[in-house]
Parts: structure tokens; sequence; C-alpha cells
């Protein structure tokens, strides 16, 4: 949700050839989740001075959005994670997801991304402009 290039640099050619696309790190290293919503802890990703994830790039703006995104998940019904992974897999395009989990209730979380994965129309428009 967060970085959007692929869509508009894949999407259209893997239609056009009937090919699918698989999603990695779908959660954004775990920022797509509520553990970043105050502040960023001592055990976490971005905390470590290595890695993917840099305490640098969990900026105002970003927790701006995942906080909304966080309150449109849970009138929902949903997880920020749940509705973060239903989000990818509610696009055609996109036929797996590539997840990684610390524990057997985040795998679980996450499998449950499939048991509320339509979208409204509004709910679509809302989910753009807090990406806007």
């Amino acid at each position: 949700m967060l970085v959007r290039d692929p869509e508009k640099d894949h999407m259209a050619i893997n239609e056009k050839y009937g090919v699918g696309f698989i999603a990695f790190s779908p959660l954004a290293q775990g920022v797509l989740t509520n553990k970043y919503l105050h502040g960023i802890p001592e055990t976490s990703r971005a905390h470590k001075s290595h890695g993917f994830l840099q305490e640098s790039e969990i900026t105002p703006d970003v927790i701006q959005k995942v906080a909304a995104l966080n309150d449109l998940a849970q009138q929902r019904g949903q997880t920020l994670a749940e509705m973060a992974l239903a989000w990818l897999l509610h696009n055609r395009q996109v036929t797996s997801v590539i997840v990684g989990t610390s524990s057997l209730n985040q795998l679980k979380d996450n499998l449950k991304a499939k048991e509320n994965a339509e979208f409204s129309a509004e709910e679509m428009n809302l989910i753009e402009k807090i990406l806007g």
C-alpha cells in the first residue's frame, strides 16, 4: 500500500500478457501493522541499525497514513495487517503475497485477510485518498 510503483510500472504489462503478480513484503516490513502507531519499539526492525527498514523511514507522514488506514481497518472489523493483505489480494493481478511471520498468531492473522477481501467503492476511494 505504501509503495505504489508496481501498479504504475508492471500491472498493465502483467494484464496484457496474462501474468500474475506476487507482492513481496506486503506489510512494509511491519509498518502496515499497528506496531509503529505509537513510536518505534526497541525490539522492532526499524530500531536496528541494519536491515531493510530504517528508523528514518518511519516519518510523521507515514504514521499519519498508517493511522488512517488502521481506523478504516477497525471499521471493517479487521486488523490493519488483514486489511492491507486483503487490499492487495483484491487486485485481480495479484496472485499471491509473500509474508514473513515470527509467530503462529501472525500467520493466522494474515490468513484472515481472505475472510473480508471485498471493498466498497467508498472504501477504495478513501484508501486512495489516504495513500495519495
